[in-house]
């Protein structure tokens, strides 16, 4: 993509916590900043993103079917060590470029998700290549693209939105089966759900139940509200593993029904109280 269009997409990306317009409505982006392979000078680009079920994402160097690998995939060959912005966080992570069949099996899930991916493909002779990035382990919390608790955890909440409109919709366009990608999608929301309510129960409810009392009860409600969910996520992962996609959506819409809920109740309690 043109340098201008990027930076609008970069701008528009920040501004809004990773929701973008136009044509790339909807999409998985992120940020990806190397080091420039020669210079050392940061260069930032807006790239599609495919969820990997854990704690990595793949990116593909497709440049749309050019003759030649994009700049950023020379950059992070020189120095492997990238930055990822994802609409929620920042955080810095190894970026290892994959080979063999595991790159192969890797593309073939890209294609069958979007056959984009394949007419990229056949518009040049070099294989494209499909690139993880791992995020590294970091002290202290997650760095949350975001001005205050209260703010950061409508961002949060808002992303996990987003991404389950997205699998309600893929859900509903995949046939009988489910696509080898689309079990990674689904697989990639219940990890992230678990280690956002894990992370709620261990830190954030205590400290706001011990600086606020008058909250216990609200607390307590929203302790019992993650055990449901997690008993609907297992229920989903088992959807998932069984391959039936009618069940798995029936199972995806029991989770929506209770997440919304779950996160508009929490939002009207705690979000008033981190603002104080």
């Amino acid at each position: 993509m043109p340098d201008d269009f990027n930076q609008q997409v970069i701008e528009e990306f920040r501004a809004h916590h990773g929701k973008v317009g136009g044509f790339l409505e909807g999409a998985r982006l992120l940020l990806l900043t190397t080091r420039g392979a020669r210079s050392g000078r940061p260069r930032t680009v807006p790239l599609g993103y495919l969820p990997d079920g854990g704690e990595r994402v793949l990116v593909i160097a497709s440049a749309a079917g050019a003759p030649r690998h994009p700049a950023w995939y020379h950059n992070l060959l020189a120095h492997p060590e990238v930055t990822v912005e994802d609409g929620v966080f920042t955080y810095r992570a190894r970026a290892v470029p994959l080979a063999g069949q595991e790159r192969d099996r890797a593309f073939a899930r890209a294609v069958e998700a979007d056959p984009g991916w394949a007419e990229y493909q056949s518009r040049t002779d070099r294989i494209l290549p499909v690139v993880a990035l791992h995020a590294l382990p970091a002290e202290g919390p997650p760095n949350v693209n975001a001005g205050s608790m209260a703010e950061g955890l409508k961002v949060i909440h808002d992303a996990f939105r987003r991404e389950l409109a997205l699998l309600r919709s893929e859900m509903s366009a995949s046939g009988p089966g489910l696509g080898a990608q689309l079990r990674a999608n689904c697989l990639t929301f219940c990890h992230g759900l678990h280690n956002h309510h894990t992370g709620e129960g261990l830190g954030l409810l205590p400290a706001v139940e011990a600086r606020h009392p008058q909250a216990a009860q609200a607390v307590a409600r929203l302790h019992a509200e993650h055990e449901k969910i997690a008993a609907l996520v297992e229920e989903l992962r088992a959807a998932i593993d069984g391959g039936d996609a009618a069940v798995a959506r029936a199972e995806v819409e029991r989770l929506t029904f209770e997440l919304e809920a779950h996160l508009a109740y929490e939002e009207e309690q705690l979000i008033p109280l981190l603002d104080v």
